[in-house]
C-alpha cells in the first residue's frame, strides 16, 4: 500500500492524508509520513506542499448529523454495540486528522523537531486506531459508513485554526482526556456483555491515548511556559474562548494527572460546583 504514496515532505504528506477521501489511503499516508519522518528522510516543508484544506476528505458515508441527533443505544444488544464501535471509529478517524492539521497547520512555529515527533505518533496510533476499531465492525458484519456520524470534532478544531495554544488546549486537553473518563467504563460494560474482543481494542486506544494527552500537557506548558503564562490559568481562558458548553464530570483523576493534566486545569470549568 505504501509504495504509491509520493510524500514531499512531513508537511506535504500530512496535507495528502488529511485532503484523502480514500480511508484506506489517508491512513496509509498519515502511517508512512511518520515512518519517513521519524527516520528523518523528509523535510519538514518543502515548496512543492499542497495547501491544507478546509475539512479533511471524507467518503460519501457517514452522514454527517447534528450531535443530538445520533441515537444512542443499549450495548447489550449487537446493534448497541456496532453503534458504539462505529462512533468510536468516526472519532478515531477525526483524531487522525486533527493531529495531522497540528503538524501541518503548525509546521511555521518556531518549537523543537520534537514536538512534531510528538504529534506524528499520535497520528500513526490514531490511524491504527480507525483500522483496528474498522476491523471489529466489519467482523460484526458492519462498516464504518453504515450509521450516522456528528461532525462536533471537526468544528471544534476549525474554532483554534489560528492559535497553536488554543488548539492543544481544546483537542488533546479537552477532546482526547474525554477520552480518558469515559473509556473505563465502556471496556467494563463490553466485558459484561461478553464482547471481548471489542474490549482489547478499547484497552489498546485507552492505553495510547494516555500518551496522547500527555503530548498535548507537555507542549501546552513548553508554549505557556516561553509566553510566561501559568498554564492552569491560561488553560481556563482559552476553554472559556473557544469551547462551548461546560467539561461534564466525572473525571478520570488519576490517568489525567499521569498525562500531566492536574485537577487545577479543569475543575474550574467543570459543569458542577465542587466542594
Amino acid at each position: 500500500m505504501t509504495g504509491d504514496l509520493t510524500i514531499s515532505s512531513l508537511r506535504g504528506g500530512a496535507i495528502d492524508a488529511i485532503s484523502s477521501a480514500d480511508l484506506d489511503r489517508k491512513t496509509a499516508l498519515a502511517q508512512e509520513s511518520a515512518t519517513r519522518w521519524f527516520a528523518r528522510r523528509v523535510s519538514l516543508r518543502s515548496p512543492l506542499d499542497a495547501a491544507l484544506p478546509d475539512r479533511p476528505g471524507r467518503p460519501d458515508k457517514p452522514v454527517l448529523t447534528p450531535p443530538t441527533q445520533v441515537e444512542k443505544r443499549s450495548l447489550n444488544t449487537l446493534k448497541g454495540r456496532i453503534a458504539l464501535l462505529h462512533a468510536i471509529a468516526h472519532i478515531e478517524l477525526n483524531a487522525v486528522d486533527l493531529a495531522l492539521d497540528i503538524v501541518a497547520r503548525f509546521a511555521t512555529e518556531q518549537v523543537p523537531n520534537s514536538f512534531f515527533d510528538g504529534w506524528m505518533l499520535v497520528a500513526f496510533e490514531e490511524a491504527k486506531h480507525f483500522r483496528m476499531v474498522r476491523a471489529r465492525l466489519n467482523d460484526l458484519g458492519a462498516d464504518y459508513g453504515d450509521l450516522p456520524a456528528h461532525d462536533g470534532l471537526w468544528q471544534a478544531a476549525h474554532s483554534t485554526r489560528n492559535d497553536l495554544t488554543a488548539r492543544l488546549a481544546v483537542v488533546p486537553l479537552i477532546l482526547e482526556a474525554r477520552g480518558l473518563d469515559v473509556t473505563p467504563s465502556l471496556q467494563a460494560k463490553m466485558r459484561q456483555t461478553g464482547d471481548l474482543e471489542s474490549a482489547a481494542v478499547l484497552d489498546v486506544i485507552y492505553n495510547d491515548e494516555k500518551g496522547h494527552v500527555a503530548v498535548g500537557a507537555k507542549w501546552f506548558r513548553f508554549l505557556c511556559a516561553r509566553e510566561k503564562r501559568d498554564p492552569a490559568k491560561a488553560f481556563q481562558e482559552l476553554v472559556r474562548a473557544n469551547f462551548r458548553g461546560p467539561l461534564k464530570p466525572p473525571f478520570n483523576d488519576l490517568a489525567r494527572a499521569e498525562a500531566g493534566l492536574t485537577p487545577s486545569f479543569y475543575r474550574s470549568l467543570a459543569s458542577i460546583s465542587y466542594a
